[in-house]
């Protein structure tokens, strides 16, 4: 009698001009937001050179990639011209590929805004839309070889929030990024370029999100790597019962809930305390892990 076996994870993912691998545990993604009004760190980093130097110091503490974004994709968020986030974006990655070796991510969901940050040196774009907002950012994903992160959102973050709905939420954002990986291989990108995302927060309830977040180890079934992000965001703080309340052990809890699934990349803004629980959390399980800067085990 055969059973059914778990869905294996992907080990790598191929970047522009480097890779990500996961054989020795996940990798971190770094969150630096440039704008005003993000919903967690809004205003903190606006200027570049504060962007910067927080970039360097998640580096530092073991992020294995670098996600730079110049528009708030916030629930209600206003829209961002393209020359105000090309200027806001372009300085921060252009001055991180002189300074560091990590990979750097565009979040942006403009082709010309992706376009001019793979020529400032970044590796990923990483796009909410899933590559479908803007019609000219297939051919820049093909054209530049990047990496490609393909989330799904219902809606927009003008609208997402008003009233998500889902036959099933694991069934129908598993079908819609199946097809749009399968867009995308159609169009020529090649299959170690993408990695999924299943949106947390972008057009899901509470009780969605959490639903998704233990559902993580489905979507290995479609063969790519991987990206969550949960970190800071309102189902932590409705959960513990304070919205005002930090979120960093309830943003942490759901790592060690994603990595236990294999998530290969978890995208969050607090990156030694993350890779700490990380850490001790394989350790425990026998499970030596490697971030940027450690030596190989063995």
């Amino acid at each position: 009698m055969n059973f059914p076996t778990e869905p294996v994870p992907a080990v790598l993912w191929q970047l522009r001009t480097q890779q990500l691998r996961f054989e020795h545990g996940p990798r971190l993604m770094g969150i630096i937001n440039v704008t005003p009004d993000s919903f967690s760190d809004g205003g903190r980093f606006r200027l570049a050179e504060l962007a910067v130097e927080h970039a360097l110091r998640l580096a530092d503490e073991g992020a294995g990639v670098l996600d730079i974004g110049g528009e708030s994709t916030r629930p209600y968020a206003a829209l961002v011209d393209e020359q105000e986030e090309l200027r806001r974006v372009i300085p921060v990655i252009r001055a991180l590929a002189k300074q560091t070796d990590r990979p750097l991510s565009i979040d942006t969901s403009k082709a010309s805004v992706a376009e001019q940050a793979l020529d400032a040196g970044a590796e990923i774009i990483n796009d909410v839309t899933g590559l479908a907002g803007d019609p000219r950012m297939l051919d820049v994903a093909r054209r530049s070889g990047a990496g490609i992160c393909v989330m799904h959102m219902q809606g927009t973050p003008r609208d997402m929030q008003d009233n998500p709905v889902y036959a099933n939420v694991v069934t129908d954002i598993h079908d819609y990024l199946r097809q749009r990986r399968d867009t995308l291989l159609a169009s020529g990108i090649e299959p170690a370029k993408i990695c999924l995302d299943p949106g947390i927060g972008f057009g899901k309830t509470h009780d969605h999100n959490l639903t998704l977040l233990g559902a993580c180890r489905r979507f290995h079934e479609l063969g790519q790597p991987l990206l969550v992000g949960h970190s800071r965001k309102g189902f932590i703080g409705h959960l513990i019962g304070d919205r005002e309340a930090d979120r960093m052990a309830g943003t942490i809890g759901v790592t060690l809930a994603l990595v236990e699934q294999g998530v290969q990349v978890i995208r969050v803004h607090d990156i030694a305390p993350a890779r700490d629980a990380i850490r001790l959390f394989r350790a425990c399980r026998g499970q030596p892990t490697v971030f940027p800067g450690d030596p190989l085990p063995g």
